[in-house]
């Protein structure tokens, strides 16, 4: 029974040895693909270190950008207040003319009967400028034709009367 342990543990040694050097034989058909493997994460390190600076660059352009937003959205409330401020002056404008449109209005009908007589006499008053602008205008004329017979009689009987007849 001692040589079946001999043998037993002769073969797990050489077992052993088979398991050694197949794991040796992995281990070297795997330093490429480790070396290759490296390489690429090296690769991989130096664009991750790019990617983090652009990131870097991207996030400070956008803190910047959403400052000036910010600043600009504050400019603008601002307008829209002064925009705001100017529509309720113009509602408030508005009310006040329609306040003044009504009381006229009021006043306007209140006062309907005295405008009529008011009219009335104004259009008796033209008429009556009117006729004596006509008359002034008719004591003109006649005064220009009294003044046109005068002279018309002054120059004919200073003209000496002349025969008809033929020149000789």
């Amino acid at each position: 029974m001692e040589v079946i342990l001999y043998i037993a543990a002769i073969i797990a040694a050489i077992g052993f040895l088979i398991f050694c050097v197949s794991v040796g034989m992995t281990l070297f058909s795997l330093k490429p693909i480790l070396n290759s493997l490296a390489g690429t994460l090296s690769g991989i390190e130096g664009q991750m270190e790019g990617i983090t600076r652009e990131t870097t660059s991207l996030l400070s352009k956008t803190n910047s950008l959403a400052e000036d937003i910010q600043e600009k959205s504050e400019q603008l409330n601002s307008v829209v207040h002064a925009v705001k401020g100017i529509g309720d002056s113009v509602n408030g404008l508005n009310t006040s003319v329609q306040q003044i449109t009504s009381s006229i209005s009021k006043t306007v009908e209140q006062n309907e009967e005295k405008i009529a007589q008011v009219v009335q006499w104004s259009n008796v008053a033209m008429g009556i400028a009117d006729k004596w602008k006509n008359r002034k205008i008719i004591d003109q004329a006649n005064e220009v034709i009294q003044e046109d017979i005068y002279f018309s009689e002054s120059e004919q009987s200073e003209k000496p009367k002349r025969k008809w007849g033929r020149k000789k």
